[in-house]
């Protein structure tokens, strides 16, 4: 059985994802303050990493990050509905500027709808 990685296209598909949210982070002002590097380039390697491996591409991001561990990972900032309000905006913009079947598309968006609200840890300002 084909895994959805392969089914999509592999690498240059999540990269691309990966790629066009960060277009986005990078203009955001409510999003960009969480991200402190200046160059977004790392992050964006990590996230495609992640992505990849979790759809059943090369397991590369665990081989040099070791265990995802979402939550732990983003636990030093807040995240609250806004900023994953528009986390979403941007990763929505993403998923939807490439060409995925119909599929593909519903079960890459509810996992990183998922993903995205197991990240609140802040009240509603």
């Amino acid at each position: 059985m084909e895994s959805l990685y392969d089914e999509v296209g592999g690498d240059a598909v999540f990269r691309a994802i990966v790629d066009r949210f960060y277009q986005g982070v990078a203009m955001d002002p409510l999003l960009r303050p969480l991200y402190p590097d200046e160059d977004l380039s790392g992050r964006s390697t990590s996230l495609a990493g992640f992505l990849i491996q979790y759809w059943g591409g090369p397991a590369t991001y665990s081989e040099q990050r070791g265990h995802p561990r979402l939550r732990m990972r983003h636990a030093e900032w807040v995240i609250g509905e806004r900023e994953r309000d528009a986390w979403l905006g941007h990763m929505h913009d993403a998923v939807a500027s490439v060409d995925l079947p119909p599929d593909a598309r519903a079960a890459i968006w509810e996992h990183l709808e998922r993903a995205a609200w197991s990240l609140v840890n802040a009240p509603t300002r």
